[in-house]
C-alpha cells in the first residue's frame, strides 16, 4: 500500500480525507480517532493550567473590544490586532500582558485554522506597534519589599493567640517565606506535600510556573530557632486534628486535604484551600500591623524575603537555586548583587 506524502496531506484535512489510504476499515478508523483525541489532550496539558485560564480571559477580551467597534474576532488582519494592543496600552496594562492577549489570539486562530495575524505576511505595523509599547512602558520596576528575616519576625509576632485563624496564618508565612514559594504554590500544598524529619520538613512540589513538565521538586526546611516553621506548621496541623478527631477520610482524601484552608468569617474550618488573593491580603495586613508601609508588600515578599535573607547571609546562588528553583541565576545574582553592595566595597579604605 502507498503511502501519501506529508506535502499531500490537505492543511485543513480531516481524518477522512487527510489518511484516506492508511484507514482502510471503519474499525481501524475509530481506533485511530481514538489516538487522535489522546494526542489532543496531551497537546492540550502541554501548556499549564493558568495559561489556559490567561488565554481564555485574554480572549473574551479583545471579543468584548472587536465587539464595540463592530469588528469579526477573526480572521484578522494584523493591523486590527495593532489597533487592540494600542488600546489596551492607553488603558494602562503592561507589555507583559499585551504580549500574552496577541499570544491568545494567535493560538485561537490556529485553532480555528486560521494563521495568526503575528505571523502574516503584513504583521510589520504589529510587530512595531508592540516595540512601540515597550519602548513607552520601559520605566524602572517597583518592587515590593521583601518580608525578610526581621520583617518576618515583626510579622509574626503580630500574630497574637492560639485561635484557629493565628496558628494558620503563622505557619503559612512562615513556610512561604522558609521554601521561597510562590502564593499560588502555597495555596496547592496538601497533607501529602508534607514531610516530617528530624532535621526539619520537607515539602513535595508538583508542576509549578517554571516546572510544566511536571517533574516535581522537593525542598528541604530546617527545623529553625528563630523564626521555626516546622514548629509552627505542626501547631497547625495538630490544632486542625483535635478539630477533627472524630471525622473519617480515607487515605486518599486524607492526602489530597489542603494544608492551608480557608476560615468563614466566623473561624470556621472548611474542606476549601486558601486563595492566593488571600495570600496576598494576609502579608499586606501582618506587614501593615508590623508598622510597615503595607502597598510596598504582596504575596511575592515571602518568596523575595528568603532570597534576599539567604543573600545577605552569604549564601551561594546554587543553595539559593536548590529551594528556589529558578531555571536560569539571573533573577538570583540581582540578589546577591543587591547583598553585596557594601560588603568589601572598594572605597571602604578611604572614604
Amino acid at each position: 500500500m502507498q503511502h501519501p506524502h506529508p506535502d499531500d496531506v490537505p492543511p485543513n484535512g480531516t481524518v477522512e480525507t487527510a489518511l484516506p489510504a492508511l484507514v482502510p476499515t471503519d474499525g481501524m478508523l475509530a481506533v485511530l480517532h481514538e489516538d487522535l483525541e489522546r494526542a489532543a489532550a496531551y497537546k492540550k496539558a502541554a501548556r499549564a493550567a493558568a495559561t489556559h485560564r490567561a488565554y481564555a480571559s485574554d480572549w473574551t477580551i479583545y471579543t468584548a473590544w472587536c465587539g464595540s467597534r463592530g469588528l469579526a474576532p477573526m480572521p484578522a488582519h494584523p493591523e486590527q490586532i495593532a489597533a487592540f494592543v494600542a488600546n489596551q496600552a492607553d488603558a494602562g496594562f503592561k507589555p507583559t500582558t499585551i504580549d500574552r492577549r496577541v499570544a491568545a489570539i494567535g493560538h485561537h486562530h490556529r485553532a480555528s485554522h486560521h494563521p495568526a495575524p503575528s505571523a502574516h505576511p503584513e504583521a510589520g505595523g504589529l510587530r512595531e506597534a508592540l516595540a512601540g509599547i515597550r519602548n513607552d512602558k520601559k520605566i524602572k520596576k517597583t518592587r515590593k519589599n521583601a518580608a525578610d528575616a526581621s520583617a518576618l519576625r515583626h510579622m509574626l509576632a503580630e500574630i497574637e493567640g492560639d485561635g484557629l485563624r493565628a496558628r494558620r496564618d503563622r505557619a503559612l508565612l512562615a513556610i512561604g517565606m522558609a521554601a521561597a514559594l510562590r502564593r499560588s504554590e502555597l495555596v496547592a500544598l496538601t497533607l501529602d506535600s508534607i514531610g516530617i524529619l528530624e532535621q526539619g520538613l520537607e515539602l513535595y512540589l508538583g508542576a509549578t510556573k517554571t516546572d510544566q513538565a511536571g517533574e516535581g521538586a522537593t525542598i528541604a526546611i530546617p527545623e529553625g530557632t528563630r523564626i521555626r516553621p516546622k514548629a509552627l506548621l505542626l501547631d497547625w496541623i495538630g490544632a486542625v486534628r483535635v478539630l477533627e478527631a472524630d471525622v473519617v477520610r480515607n487515605p486518599d482524601e486524607e492526602a489530597a486535604t489542603p494544608l492551608f484552608r480557608r476560615l468563614t468569617r466566623s473561624d470556621q474550618l472548611t474542606d476549601d484551600p486558601m486563595s492566593d488573593k488571600a495570600v496576598a491580603r494576609l502579608v499586606k495586613r501582618c506587614a501593615a500591623a508590623a508598622g510597615y508601609d503595607a502597598s510596598k508588600f504582596s504575596g511575592h515578599s515571602l518568596r523575595a524575603g528568603f532570597l534576599t535573607e539567604a543573600a545577605s547571609q552569604g549564601a551561594t546562588i546554587f543553595k539559593m537555586q536548590e529551594v528556589s528553583r529558578h531555571k536560569t541565576v539571573q533573577i538570583l545574582s540581582e540578589y546577591v548583587r543587591s547583598a553585596d553592595r557594601f560588603r568589601n566595597h572598594a572605597g571602604a579604605g578611604f572614604l
